[in-house]
């Protein structure tokens, strides 16, 4: 395949960045960092979750969020909803996308959802089906899907059962998450041919924590396969509550940078970036973790 000449991403720093921070973030910072985002040109953003406050304390002011963006047009604003519960809650806010997930190993899933992995599926059945009927897009994450805190590593064949029910069930996006970070490029590409086993290239993107430092490189791995959508994290934010070590997914800023490098088009404005990147970092009291980041900031005080 040739590598895309374009690359749409997805910042997921207000949602899966900021829901393992252990000190409360305002409603108020985490508008102001969708608003830097939409304004360095992002134009999908996943915004919160609507999850029991109980389990993600975090994301407790999920309304109060999403109501206080300033949307922009062509901006689409998503949320988790890992079941009926929590789209009803998240219908009153009007998001344009939902996102579900479910893992590639039966170990992860009952840790962090506490069922099956097929249980998982069929709670998540009801929620696409209502979703699709209020017009609002479904997207759905294959987590763990190359190596498990608990079994270690995970099958392609672990991959394409997950992406086959989540197609099965409706979800007309699968992101292919290695959540721990610990996957190479081979490895990152095998799981990804078997989700383009059932799902179109256009309906498959790839999300890469930075654990191992190979969440570039992997990338580029699925470059090569024509893969053209792809999850960030503004500054590095985030982890895995259930793998320790794991860091943040990778950096929006050092991806924005390996592509515009490549000559693809994002569409985002990098020094506008790593500005929204600073903004929420130095809140957070601490120097944004991204390479790209670091060296223009040094740059700019130099």
């Amino acid at each position: 395949m040739p590598i895309p000449s374009k690359v749409k991403l997805v910042d997921v720093g207000p949602r899966d960045g900021l829901q393992n921070e252990q000190e409360p973030v305002p409603a108020a910072v985490k508008i102001a960092l969708v608003h830097g985002l939409q304004e360095a040109g992002l134009k999908e953003i996943e915004v919160t979750s609507f999850v029991s406050p109980k389990w993600v304390p975090q994301m407790a002011d999920n309304a109060e969020v999403m109501t206080g963006i300033a949307r922009q047009p062509g901006v689409r604003y998503s949320v988790l909803t890992p079941n009926m519960k929590g789209l009803e809650a998240a219908l009153a806010s009007k998001p344009d996308e939902i996102v579900v997930f479910g893992a590639a190993s039966e170990a992860f899933s009952q840790r962090n959802i506490n069922c099956s992995i097929a249980e998982s599926i069929e709670r998540f059945a009801p929620v696409v089906r209502a979703a699709r009927e209020h017009g609002i897009h479904v997207r759905g994450a294959v987590s763990v899907a190359v190596g498990c805190p608990y079994e270690g590593e995970v099958s392609p064949e672990s991959v394409g059962r997950v992406a086959r029910m989540m197609k099965e069930i409706g979800v007309q996006h699968c992101g292919v998450a290695d959540t721990i970070g610990v996957g190479t490029p081979r490895k990152v590409q095998a799981a990804m041919e078997a989700a383009l086993q059932h799902y179109a290239i256009d309906e498959v993107s790839g999300h890469f924590h930075d654990t191992y430092g190979q969440a570039l490189v992997n990338t580029l791995a699925c470059l090569e396969l024509g893969i053209w959508q792809f999850d960030a994290s503004v500054a590095g934010l985030g982890g895995c509550p259930y793998a320790k070590g794991a860091t943040g997914n990778v950096a929006t800023e050092d991806l924005v940078y390996l592509l515009r490098g490549m000559d693809i088009e994002t569409g985002i404005d990098l020094d506008k970036l790593v500005d929204a990147g600073k903004a929420i970092s130095d809140f957070l009291g601490r120097k944004p973790n991204s390479r790209a980041a670091t060296a223009i900031l040094n740059k700019r005080s130099a």
